[in-house]
């Protein structure tokens, strides 16, 4: 009988670190460049057994939707389920592409919609730009905002009420709560079971933590239990939700960039760049990605 391990074994999976210039910072993603072949059940074991948070596996993309080998149908799995949408393996595996065919322009089909992502070298080191598919951002009910807090062990005055909670979507939903302390922020011990149980039920990807430093600079946390993980040390697919959050609570101009500071407290530091363009809903992820050293 196959068993995880042989399955990791027998495909060619890639390893890169997102939103950082060094393989120990940033996040960590899988990447099977062909995924041809593989059904749901080798891709899950693939995820598990290599225990990242998510792994992205492409396969040719559908007529129509770009070049030939420019445009790729991709899927998104963590240890223990698939996700719609991922941005920290969607810039992983752009710039794994780069690395193989060179900077320029990809497009992926993912299960939330199509995502768009440009890869340029910037000083030596390749950074991928995505834009998200249109954003929603909706009410948390405060019921689920008191359960979220429980399960967080934090009090209501432990948020920023200049920074109100909601759900936002940019291809995965996320709870977004700010913190009003840094202090807060750093201090992550929480009931892992009972807020997967939450995040479930709300059907979020990750809850987004934030604090924030200045205008323009936030530090944010994601925890992740949902996907089998207790941390996300850099996660795209949130940032995107942030930066749709800020834009409909007028937090920030029609026009704007952003800088998210994630993975510092848990030893792997990234950095994620935010932009919002007036007139656009789409929101654009930017960081770099280096090859993890096998």
């Amino acid at each position: 009988m196959s068993t995880p391990d042989q399955y990791i074994q027998a495909v060619d999976v890639l390893r890169y670190t997102a939103f950082a210039t060094d393989p120990a910072g940033g996040n960590p993603a899988g990447v099977v460049l062909d995924a041809t072949g593989l059904d749901d059940a080798r891709m899950l074991a693939i995820a598990a057994d290599l225990g990242y948070s998510e792994t992205a596996f492409l396969t040719p993309g559908p007529a129509g939707l770009g070049p030939e080998g420019r445009a790729f149908t991709v899927r998104y799995f963590s240890p223990q389920t698939e996700v719609p949408f991922c941005g920290h393996a969607t810039v992983a595996t752009a710039v794994a592409l780069a690395d193989r065919d060179g900077p320029g322009d990809f497009t992926f089909a993912a299960p939330a919609g199509t995502v768009p992502v440009t890869v340029a070298e910037d000083g030596g080191t390749l950074r991928a730009t995505l834009t998200s598919v249109e954003p929603k951002v909706s009410e948390a009910p405060a019921a689920d905002v008191t359960e979220a807090l429980a399960a967080l062990g934090w009090a209501a005055d432990d948020l920023d009420p200049a920074l109100p909670p909601r759900v936002s979507f940019a291809g995965a939903r996320h709870l977004i709560l700010a913190a009003a302390t840094r202090e807060r922020l750093a201090d992550l011990r929480y009931d892992f079971e009972r807020l997967k149980s939450l995040m479930q039920r709300l059907e979020v990807t990750t809850l987004q933590l934030v604090w924030r430093e200045t205008p323009s600079v936030y530090h944010v946390r994601d925890p992740f239990p949902v996907g089998g993980v207790v941390e996300d040390p850099a996660t795209g697919a949130a940032a995107a939700a942030f930066g749709a959050y800020a834009r409909e609570l007028g937090l920030v101009p029609a026009a704007t960039e952003l800088t998210l500071h994630q993975g510092v407290d848990m030893g792997r530091p990234g950095v994620l760049t935010v932009t919002l363009r007036e007139g656009d809903a789409r929101v654009r992820v930017s960081g770099a990605a280096v090859r993890i050293p096998a």
